[in-house]
């Protein structure tokens, strides 16, 4: 399946949008992912066409895929979300996985309302569990910061802290998230922890600087920047941190 990255990350498409394993491994549906490498427009064909031969989840479930693969998010989200539906009803234990997908899929299409209410109905199935349930409260935080509604933004990175402690990624939304909220005991020992999991991340040292900054130790701030800025210049983590320090140098000029 993001929070300002949680500004910046909102915007871009999210990295766990992937084929989940299905049910059977029915050799239509290898054909279809296989097509989907080589010519997606014809996957897309293929995938229509067994849909209408009553192709069920899979059908459904390669066509999103084939959409993904051309970034065409919305398509992509109705075709998991019928997949899911479809799912629901055979009860063959995949509909979590599926509405996972269309979550990620309206994220990624700046939908974010009908992101919640998928990753809700993932949620609330009660089927995923441990890190894929904490990686979904992770999406739900990004839907809800791009929603403007940072206290259940915070709720859902609470609970990805506890499922998925393991992933820097919850500990720079939680940080930043928490500069936000003007909380910045919190923003630093959030930041503290995603710099220990990535201390290669230009995103991360970005959001060190800005949080430096905030707490009124501009110095440290301009050590982020650069480190940043060294990391990844080209990226929009590390062009920030070069405007960043563009204004930094500017400020302090006599």
């Amino acid at each position: 399946m993001t929070f300002l990255f949680l500004l910046a990350a909102a915007a871009s498409p999210p990295t766990n949008i992937k084929a989940p394993a299905p049910t059977l491994l029915e050799s239509k549906f290898d054909r279809c992912m296989d097509q989907i490498a080589v010519d997606a427009n014809k996957a897309i064909a293929f995938a229509n066409a067994w849909r209408a031969e009553n192709g069920g989840v899979a059908a459904y479930q390669c066509l999103g895929l084939a959409y993904v693969a051309q970034q065409r998010w919305l398509p992509a989200m109705s075709s998991f979300e019928q997949a899911a539906q479809i799912a629901e009803r055979s009860k063959d234990g995949s509909s979590a996985t599926l509405w996972v997908l269309a979550g990620n899929a309206a994220l990624a299409g700046g939908q974010p309302a009908k992101a919640i209410s998928a990753l809700d109905t993932a949620l609330g199935s009660g089927i995923l569990q441990g890190e894929a349930a904490g990686e979904a409260h992770l999406d739900r935080a990004r839907a809800s910061v791009m929603l403007g509604d940072l206290k259940n933004a915070r709720v859902s990175l609470t609970q990805a802290k506890k499922l998925v402690a393991a992933d820097p990624l919850v500990w720079l939304l939680s940080a930043t998230l928490a500069r936000r909220q003007n909380d910045l005991a919190l923003a630093e020992t959030d930041i503290t922890e995603a710099l220990k999991r990535s201390p290669d991340d230009a995103a991360v040292a970005l959001e060190a600087g800005n949080i430096a900054m905030a707490k009124g130790v501009p110095e440290a701030a301009k050590v982020a920047w650069e480190a940043a800025q060294r990391m990844a210049p080209k990226t929009p983590a590390g062009i920030s941190a070069a405007n960043a320090l563009k204004q930094f140098e500017g400020s302090t000029k006599p």
